[in-house]
């Protein structure tokens, strides 16, 4: 059975690296290529969670008319769920990926942030049993 539109959660980031934006959300993250169109844009999916990827020439990252341009960063995210947030993070820093701080634990779970390589947020999450 295949989900409709409906069903897929999209996010947008903004990419000024799209190949290495793409191969660090396939090589680490468990995402696939569901469209590329590099450098402009890419489609990524991983479950019901499309990751939209704008490059330089995009219609996403068109200015806007007060002459703002979109690009990566901020604090906004992704959350993608984990079952054990240490090993997962002792793994992707083996490959070399860096994170914004430390594991941090709360009531509802332990999370920590990583950047992609347009330094877009990530966070992984583990919750609380």
């Amino acid at each position: 059975m295949h989900d409709s539109a409906e069903d897929v959660v999209s996010v947008r980031y903004f990419a000024d690296d799209m190949q290495a934006a793409i191969d660090f959300y396939t090589t680490h993250l468990g995402f696939a290529v569901q469209l590329s169109s590099v450098p402009a844009f890419a489609a990524l999916t991983r479950g019901r969670l499309r990751l939209v990827l704008s490059g330089a020439g995009s219609s996403g990252a068109r200015a806007m008319p007060d002459g703002r341009v979109p690009q990566p960063g901020g604090w906004n995210r992704i959350l993608l769920m984990t079952q054990d947030i240490d090993a997962e993070v002792e793994r992707l820093q083996a490959a070399g990926l860096k994170f914004r701080g430390e594991i941090v634990t709360g009531v509802g779970g332990s999370q920590i942030v990583l950047d992609d390589p347009c330094g877009n947020p990530v966070e992984l999450f583990q919750p609380t049993l």
